[in-house]
């Protein structure tokens, strides 16, 4: 038996567990350990292990706080692979609650949680654990396939906050990493790259003409056969006034640089936003204001403000994994014979031999205000698949009937 966890607190001792706490730190850690699995343990007799490392950048000498971080990253990691959803992790640290207590929004249930390595740098903290989580009784079908993702070039909104380093090429070099990240990272998507030049996004944007940012949607997701399209925006690159290091008289100054980013994605096949989130960050800038830095080097991104960038990207990848896990997966109908059809997902995006769709007419509509909005009309014919190419699939009607009006370019969706 399975059960659905909606919300989970767990409070801790307050009084005698806190001086216990202060004498012997690994033994209420154990004590802790084993609470957690008692609690869970009656929920289920079907469970897995997921190991997975998290990861956090050292701000200020900060150690602590980062491992935290990391601790709290690889366990969001694990409850996301195993289907669930975190909405906040608040403190985890050496694998116990250091506050009164921790809430985890999931559909899925923790039996145990152990820190497997630590390693430490000058610049990051890595934690491994391993959690024990029983899987929410049914999944969503579409998490099974990986959604194809056309990442487009960044816009820089303000030139001229460039100028410094002459970082210009961040706007191509960014989406490069995330890109990378994304497909080797992460677990839902396959991307590709339109990196050669700007689209009219943020123009549209900056206008609030969301019609035409639908229209463009559609376009790129028509022109590269993919099925969501990510657009985002560099807000700010700029330098902080106040002088960081003022104390270290000797040196030159070294002023902190922000680093802001939205982020936005679209369904291809309707234009219509399905997710956005907005980034901020900051961290020093350790080099000469007049020196020209090369942001495809190591020299860049081990730096204290690529570290920063880099730490952003892996949030990215999870939010962008956890939001995206259940968006449908619509492959694009490409021939039609009979009744037998293709479709443009292959196994390179997961889909298998007996997989089953259902088939829609896409039915967009224009109203009178010239909105445009989605619609779909839910054919009554189910395919399966019978033959997988790394992009693409064959697949025939379960009941062997003619595919009547189903036509090129209509949709095949596993929900």
């Amino acid at each position: 038996m399975h059960y659905h966890i909606q919300y989970i607190q767990i409070i801790g001792y307050k009084n005698e567990m806190q001086k216990l706490n202060q004498l012997y730190p690994e033994f209420i850690m154990y004590i802790r350990l084993l609470f957690l699995c008692s609690l869970f343990a009656s929920f289920s007799t079907y469970s897995q292990w997921y190991e997975t490392k998290g990861q956090a950048f050292i701000i200020n000498n900060g150690t602590e706080l980062a491992r935290t971080k990391a601790i709290e990253n690889a366990l969001k990691r694990a409850l996301l692979v195993g289907g669930a959803s975190v909405s906040s992790v608040q403190q985890v640290v050496n694998g116990l609650l250091t506050q009164d207590e921790i809430n985890i929004r999931a559909s899925a249930s923790i039996n145990s949680l152990e820190i497997v390595d630590e390693t430490y740098t000058d610049k990051f903290v890595t934690v491994t654990i391993r959690a024990d989580i029983f899987p929410q009784e049914q999944q969503c079908f579409s998490a099974d396939y990986r959604k194809s993702l056309l990442i487009t070039r960044s816009n820089l909104l303000h030139q001229e906050q460039a100028n410094i380093g002459s970082i210009y090429a961040l706007d191509t070099v960014l989406m490069k990493k995330l890109s990378y990240k994304l497909n080797n990272e992460g677990l839902y998507l396959d991307t590709r790259l339109a990196l050669k030049n700007k689209t009219r996004f943020s123009r549209f944007n900056q206008s609030l003409h969301i019609e035409k940012i639908k229209q463009l949607a559609i376009a790129l997701a028509d022109a590269t056969d993919t099925q969501y399209i990510l657009f985002s925006e560099i807000q700010d690159i700029s330098l902080d006034q106040g002088v960081n290091n003022s104390w270290q008289f000797w040196q030159e100054d070294v002023f902190d640089r922000h680093f802001n980013l939205a982020l936005y994605i679209y369904n291809g096949s309707n234009g219509e936003l399905v997710f956005q989130q907005d980034y901020q960050n900051s961290a020093p800038w350790t080099f000469a204001k007049r020196k020209q830095v090369d942001v495809n080097s190591q020299t860049f991104w081990h730096s204290d403000y690529g570290n920063i960038i880099d730490q952003t990207l892996n949030q990215m990848i999870t939010d962008i994994d956890e939001n995206m896990m259940c968006q449908p997966t619509r492959g694009k109908i490409v021939q039609v014979n009979g009744n037998k059809i293709t479709i443009n997902l292959g196994s390179r995006h997961g889909v298998q031999v007996g997989d089953e769709f259902s088939l829609l007419h896409l039915n967009n509509f224009t109203s009178d205000s010239g909105n445009t909005y989605a619609g779909f009309n839910v054919s009554s014919f189910k395919v399966k698949v019978t033959d997988v190419s790394l992009q693409s699939a064959k697949a025939t009607t379960t009941n062997n009937h003619l595919l009547g009006n189903i036509q090129v370019n209509d949709l095949a969706v596993r929900y």
